[in-house]
C-alpha cells in the first residue's frame, strides 16, 4: 500500500506540473546556477535541491539510506552532468567565506564560463584548450574535430593551422591575417606538393634548352634560386631567370675594352648567389656584379696569374679566388666599398675553394691543395683541417657548420679504400668517416642535403647515400659507366650526372631509377627544387678541331657548344609548351606517352 501511495502522489505532481496549477504540497524548487564568487549554506541548499521522490511515503529516511543514497547521488549526478567526487570528499571540503571580486574579475569569470571547452569531467577556458591543441598535428585535428561541436570549433581554430603551415614549410612569408582559411591553404599546399611529386615521377613537365650561339663553347655555369649564369670560350657571359615565362639571355659587360684589346679571355669559372654574379678569366682577371644594379661591373680586380678556383658565399657578399700558392678574400665594408679582407700562402696548389660565414658573420674560406686541407679566416693564421700524405683531396663541399671531402688512397694505404672525411668547422675535429671504395669520389653534396645525410658520386659508378650518425650507406645506386660528375638530394629523390652525359632521377626510398635524359657531355652542373630542374652539359674540350668552316666565324656546330636544359615540373605549366609545333593539336585533352604529345593534323584548328 505504501508503494501505491507513492505512485499516487508521484502522479498528482506530473499532473499539477503540467497543468500549471498548485499541487497540495509544496512544488520543488527549481536549481538555480551559482554565480563565481557566491557562497550559500551546504545544509540549506541540499534541503532546497531535493527532489519530490525523495520525499515519497515508504522511502527510507536519509540517514538510514547507506549505500543506496550514495548511488542515487552518482545517478543523479551523472544525470545532470556534474564531476564525480569521490567518497568523503565532501566531508573534508572546508566552507571558505565569500569572497570580495572586483567588477573586472567578475567579468573575466563570466567569460571563461561562456567561452568554456568540455573536457571530459571538466571544463577548460578557450585559451587553455587551444595551448593543448597546439601539440596536435593535422591528422589528431581532424579527429577531435569529429568529437563534438565545440572541439570542432577549436579544432578548427585560425592559429592551429596557420602554426601547422608554418611547421610543414608552406607559405613561411605571410602573416596570419592575410589568409582567411590556413586550413584551405595547407590542403591545396600538399594537394600541389603530390602533384608535383607526381609529376617528378612521371616526367611530366616542360622542357627548355638555354642558348648562345655566338658564345661559341660553354665553359662553366652555376645557378641560384632559379636564375642561372653561363660563362662562354668567347669570353661573355650570360643570365636567365628560369622563374619567369619569358627567360631571354641578358648579358653583362666586361670591364675589357674590345677595340683597344681585341677579343676577351675565355671563361674559366661562374658563381651567383641571391644578390651578387662573379666571372674569373683565364688571364686572372675577376668580374663581380650586382643583380640589383645593372649590367655594369662594380667590382673588378687582377690576379698575376691564372686563376685555379673562385668561391662565392651562398649568403652574403663575399668572394675567394685561389691563384697559384695565393688566396685572396674581398668583401665590401660598411659603406660598400669593396677591399681585399686577408691574403694566405699555401704549400701547394688549390684544387677546391669553399667560402661560408662563422657566427660572427666574418669569411672563412675553406680550400684543398693536393692532400691538405685549410681552414682560412681573417685575422687568424692558417689552420689545417686535415693532411695526410699521400691520399691527396678529391673533392669537397661545405656547409655552415661541417665540411666532406673525399680522400684518395695510394700504395700502402690502397688496401683501406678511399674515404670521405666529415670535419666540424667549429672545432676542427674530425666527426666521422665514410665508406670504404675501391674508386675515387668524385663529387660530393653536403649543404643541399637533408639534416645528417650526404650523396656523393664515385668512379666506381655508383651513388650512395650516408648516414652520418650511423656512417653507414643507406643505398647504393648503380648509375653511369663512366663514373659520376654531379650529384644532389632531396628528402626522397637523387639527380645525378655522369661523365657519359646522362642525368639519372631515383627514388632513394625505392632504390630505383624513376628515368633519365641523355646529351653529348658530361653533366657539370646539378640544381634543382620542388618544381624544377637545371642541368649543364659542359664540354671538356674548349676549343675543338672543326668547330667552324672558317677560323674568324663567331659560331660553333650545336654538337660541340654544350646545352642547359631546364625542366618545368609545376602543375601550372601547360604541358603543349613542351611540345613541338607541327605536333601540337587544339584538343583539349592531350594524349600520347610521358611526354604528353598529341600528333596533329592540319584541319584541327578549323
Amino acid at each position: 500500500m505504501a508503494l501505491e501511495d507513492s505512485l499516487e502522489e508521484f502522479r498528482r505532481y506530473w499532473r499539477a506540473e503540467i497543468s500549471g496549477a498548485p499541487a497540495g504540497a509544496e512544488r520543488p524548487v527549481s536549481r538555480k546556477r551559482a554565480r563565481p564568487g557566491e557562497c550559500s549554506d551546504p545544509e540549506k541548499q541540499s534541503e532546497e535541491e531535493e527532489v519530490p521522490w525523495k520525499h515519497l511515503p515508504g522511502s527510507p529516511p536519509r540517514e538510514s539510506r547507506g549505500e543506496l543514497s550514495r548511488c542515487l547521488e552518482l545517478a543523479e549526478s551523472l544525470l545532470e552532468g556534474k564531476p564525480i567526487s569521490p567518497p568523503g570528499a565532501r566531508e573534508k571540503t572546508a566552507i571558505r567565506p565569500p569572497k570580495s571580486t572586483s567588477l573586472v574579475e567578475q567579468l573575466i569569470d563570466d567569460l571563461n564560463e561562456i567561452n568554456e571547452i568540455p573536457f571530459f569531467d571538466i571544463q577548460l577556458p578557450y585559451e587553455i584548450a587551444l595551448q593543448i591543441f597546439q601539440y596536435l598535428g593535422r591528422t589528431e585535428l581532424g579527429r577531435c574535430a569529429q568529437v563534438s561541436k565545440p572541439w570542432k570549433v577549436l579544432a578548427e581554430d585560425e592559429m592551429l593551422w596557420y602554426r601547422l603551415c608554418q611547421m610543414e614549410g608552406y607559405l613561411t612569408d605571410i602573416g596570419v591575417a592575410d589568409c582567411t582559411s590556413w586550413k584551405e591553404a595547407l590542403r591545396e599546399s600538399r594537394t600541389k606538393e603530390s602533384l608535383l611529386r607526381t609529376n617528378w615521377k612521371n616526367r611530366i613537365g616542360a622542357v627548355s634548352q638555354l642558348h648562345y650561339e655566338l658564345g661559341k663553347v660553354l665553359c662553366d655555369v652555376h645557378s641560384s634560386d632559379g636564375v642561372v649564369i653561363a660563362g662562354y670560350t668567347s669570353g661573355d657571359v650570360r643570365l636567365w631567370d628560369t622563374r619567369v615565362s619569358d627567360n631571354g639571355a641578358s648579358f653583362l659587360k666586361s670591364t675589357r675594352d674590345t677595340s683597344d684589346l681585341g677579343l676577351n679571355p675565355q671563361v674559366s669559372f661562374v658563381r651567383i648567389n641571391g644578390s651578387l654574379a662573379v666571372v674569373a678569366y683565364e688571364d686572372g682577371t675577376v668580374d663581380v656584379w650586382s643583380l640589383l644594379i645593372g649590367r655594369e661591373p662594380i667590382h673588378h680586380y687582377q690576379h698575376n696569374q691564372k686563376i685555379q678556383a673562385l668561391a662565392l658565399s651562398p649568403e652574403k657578399a663575399a668572394i675567394a679566388t685561389a691563384s697559384s700558392f695565393q688566396v685572396k678574400v674581398a668583401c665590401p665594408d660598411e659603406r660598400g666599398y669593396w677591399q681585399n679582407t686577408c691574403n694566405f700562402q699555401t704549400q701547394k696548389l688549390v684544387n677546391f675553394l669553399h667560402l661560408v660565414h662563422d657566427a660572427g658573420g666574418q669569411p672563412v674560406a675553406i680550400a684543398a691543395a693536393e692532400e691538405i686541407v685549410y681552414l682560412l679566416k681573417s685575422e687568424e693564421p692558417e689552420k689545417i683541417l686535415h693532411s695526410t700524405y699521400g691520399q691527396p683531396v678529391t673533392c669537397l663541399d661545405v656547409s655552415a657548420t661541417q665540411a666532406a671531402f673525399g680522400v684518395k688512397s695510394y700504395g700502402w694505404f690502397a688496401s683501406s679504400g678511399n674515404k670521405i672525411q666529415v670535419y666540424n668547422l667549429q672545432t676542427c675535429q674530425s666527426i666521422t668517416t665514410l665508406g670504404n671504395s675501391t674508386g675515387d669520389f668524385t663529387c660530393v653534396n653536403l649543404k643541399d642535403s637533408p639534416p645528417y645525410h650526404l650523396v656523393t658520386g664515385n668512379r666506381d659508378r655508383r651513388v650512395r647515400v650516408y648516414d652520418m650518425r650511423c656512417s653507414r650507406a643507406l643505398c647504393s645506386l648503380y648509375a653511369h659507366h663512366l663514373g659520376v660528375s654531379a650529384v644532389r638530394m632531396d628528402d626522397w629523390k637523387v639527380v645525378s650526372g655522369g661523365e657519359e652525359g646522362l642525368t639519372c632521377v631515383w627514388d632513394q626510398r625505392m632504390g630505383t631509377k624513376l628515368w633519365e635524359t641523355h646529351a653529348r657531355h658530361p653533366v657539370r652542373h646539378i640544381w634543382f627544387n620542388s618544381h624544377s630542374l637545371i642541368a649543364a652539359n659542359i664540354p671538356d674540350e674548349k676549343n675543338p678541331r672543326g668547330a667552324s668552316i672558317m677560323d674568324d666565324d663567331l659560331t660553333a656546330h650545336r654538337r660541340h657548344r654544350g646545352t642547359i636544359n631546364v625542366y618545368e615540373f609545376s602543375v601550372d605549366q601547360r604541358s603543349v609548351e613542351s611540345v613541338l609545333p607541327i605536333c601540337r593539336s587544339s584538343y583539349s585533352e592531350m594524349s600520347g606517352y610521358n611526354y604528353n604529345i598529341g600528333l596533329a593534323v592540319p584541319y584541327d584548328n578549323v
